[in-house]
């Protein structure tokens, strides 16, 4: 059975982790068909914004599988965590847009995937948390380090120390959520939200973006030479001349990501 479904609707790519009967844990083999979608999706370019979700109406993902953790030995433990790590990386510099729709439990990694998405929309039944520290570990694969450069460090170290999870409606007040939802609603409210992003240019969007999550990391004068760069990029390409011959047209633009 494949662990990882992969769809693409209208350059909207839907990845769905697929064990229910594990409420979308992540075993090695699930995160290695992760990461095949994932260099899959990064070199295609009519993908222009990526969706995961997990299958079912109970879980996103309740992290690492716990059940093939206990057979487990240390060095294959370690395994796991640099390859969690390794895709989560990957997918946090995927140069589309990422949506993350949280479709029920999303606790430890599956919290820490929704972490590396670029937007979280839930539906309303949803509960999330970084529980590690219930189970005397700690945030493995990006969640001592995402959250915290999301929601500051006061309110990650209180979420993390006290493994406390959180109702859709209190991680939307806590800045962690874009978006709650009713959940028969939730991937098409995804959809919705990925064709305002869609309705701009491809390049200029996977620029901006570029600029964004780079400039963070460093001081305002290198970032605003990140910015400066990545801005030109998108000046000799046809979309920019389409959407200058648009507006003078009084229409809307035909990008075609080029």
């Amino acid at each position: 059975m494949k662990q990882i479904l992969l769809e693409v609707h209208n350059h909207i790519a839907v990845i769905t982790i697929n064990r229910i009967e594990s409420l979308n844990a992540f075993n090695h083999d699930t995160l290695l068909q992760l990461k095949e979608k994932i260099e899959t999706i990064r070199v295609n370019q009519e993908v222009r914004a990526v969706i995961f979700t997990g299958a079912g109406e109970k879980a996103f993902s309740v992290g690492a599988d716990l059940k093939e953790r206990k057979h487990l030995t240390e060095s294959q433990v370690k395994r796991n965590l640099y390859k969690i790590n390794e895709v989560f990386n990957e997918i946090d510099q995927l140069p589309q847009p990422t949506i993350a729709a949280i479709n029920g439990f999303a606790f430890g990694g599956g919290m820490e995937l929704a972490l590396a998405c670029d937007f979280r929309i839930a539906a309303d039944h949803a509960v999330m948390g970084l529980t590690e520290t219930s189970l005397a570990i700690i945030p493995g694969a990006g969640g001592t380090q995402r959250l915290p450069r999301l929601i500051g460090q006061a309110k990650a170290l209180e979420l993390i120390l006290t493994a406390r999870r959180l109702s859709a409606k209190e991680a939307r007040d806590y800045g962690i959520l874009t978006n709650v939802v009713e959940s028969d609603h939730l991937l098409s409210e995804c959809f919705a939200f990925c064709s305002q992003l869609l309705a701009n240019g491809p390049i200029a969007i996977q620029q901006a973006k570029f600029a964004i999550k780079n400039g963070m990391n460093t001081d305002l004068h290198t970032g605003l030479e990140i910015e400066r760069k990545a801005y030109e990029v998108t000046l000799p390409t046809k979309d920019r001349i389409e959407a200058l011959q648009a507006f003078s047209e009084k229409r809307k633009p035909l990008f075609q990501g080029k």
